[in-house]
């Protein structure tokens, strides 16, 4: 059988292999344990290991070049790193919350979110400014439900 083949196989396998097999997996091949993610997760970054250590992982030239282009695209802001892209509204988006009976407006800025007329930003510091209390700013306006927060 071809080393490819084997790979192949390797890959193909995680689909049926119990979470917790897929955790072992996860100690060997990334010499820790296995972070508290879902099974989707889990099996998509082995096969990607699997892969990566049977063909080799990215030129050193492309991880600095995808570090530009990221750098590029947030400015060096971690927070906006950390979002998924999908997470992250345009510019422009309106975000209507209503909260104890008053309806509250805020918009999407190309850097950040404006509400009342000043700018924010994040969507949990203008949540924090209507509650008195820490929210998680995408849970407050919608953008993100409990069950995908974790």
């Amino acid at each position: 059988m071809k080393e490819q083949d084997t790979v192949l196989a390797r890959v193909a396998a995680l689909k049926a292999t119990p979470t917790t097999k897929l955790k072992e997996q996860w100690t060997a091949l990334f010499d820790r344990p296995a972070p508290p993610y879902n099974r989707r997760f889990l099996e998509s970054r082995l096969a990607y290991r699997i892969q990566e250590l049977a063909y080799g992982g990215l030129k050193p030239e492309t991880v600095r070049r995808l570090e530009q282009l990221g750098e590029e695209l947030d400015g060096g802001n971690i927070a906006v790193r950390r979002l998924r892209g999908s997470d992250i509204p345009i510019a422009g988006t309106r975000l209507i919350r209503e909260y104890q009976g008053v309806e509250y407006t805020v918009t999407v800025m190309a850097d950040g979110y404006e509400w009342q007329g000043r700018p924010y930003k994040s969507l949990s510091a203008i949540a924090r400014a209507i509650t008195g209390t820490r929210w998680n700013g995408l849970l407050f306006f919608g953008l993100k439900n409990r069950r995908r927060a974790a």
